[in-house]
């Protein structure tokens, strides 16, 4: 129904624009062709993959869909002006063809996504999940289903014989059984989506893997060295033996130039279009506390080389010298590391500063960095030197710093404050060994609904 919806509002402005006059298309054989349009778009989007249902991946979005949906509506256009060409029935004008695609590929997956939001927000959609596994990384797992429910998903609980204390986020999760139980389980809590975290021995995985294909639940596998596994990972065979592929990363001239390219461009785009903002926020800052407007501070940057980030001053202006005072606050050390330094409802910072935080323009004037080229609008997590210094416990941690840090990443859209320094290096080696173009205009558009949802605590 979005899709429709879509399309034919695509239509009604391509009418609104471009007329039809002079024997041209008329609103009757418009509306005709449009219909007849309907039928070849449903088997277009489905060659595509658009409605294989939302089940197959609790976390796809509509980004996802931009290029399928691109693929269909270029694909729908010109089969549209083939065949008015060729029978004559009706002609419409190149004109409206234009503004049809043009305006279709901007109004279906906003209005797919539109309709994906109001469709999580109904209970029938939840799926109720279980995590195979109460080991480290099955409730790692865990933890993160609860973290983000945009997902979809209703943690039920986990189904292991010999789990692990359970963190302190997860305490009120049940543990439901072991997993020589879990075809019983599956059915006593109507149990519709699977997750297997490895903690069990090679039979037990194919038994478990075997039982919800029998129950017809969905089961998503975490791969052993997930750590090192990403978006470039392709799934092979041989002679039948399924192999998963991964291409050595590759960062060439070409795409450095095409990533510093689009940080020009956003840079210069963003401090354009947020200039009055800018200025409103550095007199507010000026007016409501005394101390510098920026505050500047030094953060190890790409080949580890220093530099001075600018961001607006949220705290008092002696934060610095007072960050002894409230070291005990810090919420990493609850996570068992301290490496990390985040503090919830720091005491340090001011009132204007609360609503800079909640609002991310704090952040704002790092797009000057980023004009300098000593940040990037997205790149690994910028560390100050007495985080970076554990880095160099492991050696292929420095990877990390073959690309410039950036104002988002990986770091932002998984848990930002919630990540802890471990998780973070994992996440910006993915992102380095994983990177491409696309990757990070995708980053850019996640980070807007992490950030509307999620304050986040001082550093």
């Amino acid at each position: 129904m979005s899709d429709l919806l879509a399309l034919l509002a695509a239509f009604g402005i391509s009418q609104w624009i471009a007329p039809s006059g002079n024997g041209s298309l008329s609103d009757q054989a418009g509306l005709l062709l449009f219909f007849a349009f309907v039928p070849g778009w449903l088997v277009l989007a489905s060659l595509e993959g658009l409605y294989r249902g939302e089940r197959v991946t609790a976390d796809n979005t509509s980004l996802d869909e931009i290029w399928p949906i691109f693929h269909a509506v270029t694909i729908g256009t010109w089969l549209v002006f083939l065949a008015s060409e060729v029978t004559g029935f009706v002609q419409p004008r190149v004109e409206q063809l234009a503004i049809f695609w043009a305006v279709a590929i901007i109004t279906v997956p906003s209005a797919r996504a539109s309709a994906r939001v109001l469709m999580r927000r109904q209970p029938a959609f939840a799926q109720r999940a279980l995590v195979v596994g109460a080991g480290l990384v099955g409730q790692e797992i865990a933890r993160k289903i609860q973290r983000q429910p945009a997902f979809g998903l209703e943690l039920v609980g986990f189904v292991d014989g010999d789990p692990l204390p359970l963190h302190h986020e997860l305490e009120h999760v049940p543990v439901l059984g072991a997993t020589r139980e879990l075809g019983d389980v599956i059915e006593r809590y109507a149990v519709d989506h699977v997750v297997l975290a490895f903690t069990t021995d090679h039979e037990a995985g194919l038994d478990v893997v075997r039982v919800c294909n029998d129950h017809a639940v969905q089961v998503d596998i975490v791969p052993r060295l997930f750590e090192v596994v990403g978006s470039r990972a392709s799934v092979r065979s041989l002679e039948g033996t399924p192999l998963l592929g991964l291409t050595p990363p590759v960062l060439g001239p070409s795409h450095r130039i095409a990533k510093r390219s689009m940080d020009i461009a956003g840079a210069l785009f963003g401090l354009t279009v947020l200039s009055p903002i800018l200025i409103g926020t550095a007199i507010v800052v000026k007016l409501t506390s005394s101390g510098p407007v920026f505050f500047r501070q030094t953060r190890v940057g790409k080949g580890q080389k220093p530099f001075t980030i600018l961001k607006f001053r949220t705290m008092v202006a002696d934060a610095e010298e007072r960050k002894a005072e409230v070291a005990h606050l810090n919420a990493h050390n609850g996570k068992g590391d301290g490496r990390m330094f985040k503090i919830p409802n720091d005491p340090r910072v001011t009132k204007t500063g609360k609503v800079l935080r909640r609002t991310s323009i704090d952040e704002f004037p790092q797009l000057w960095n980023v004009l300098r080229g000593e940040m990037s609008l997205v790149g690994p997590r910028p560390l100050i030197p007495d985080e970076h210094r554990y880095v160099n416990e492991y050696h292929w941690g420095l990877r990390r710093l073959d690309l410039t840090p950036g104002l988002t990443g990986l770091w932002q859209v998984c848990g930002r404050s919630e990540v802890t320094f471990s998780q973070m290096l994992v996440l910006d080696y993915l992102y380095v060994t994983n990177w491409s173009l696309w990757g990070d205009v995708r980053l850019i558009f996640r980070t807007v609904p992490t950030l509307l949802g999620r304050t986040r605590g001082a550093s």
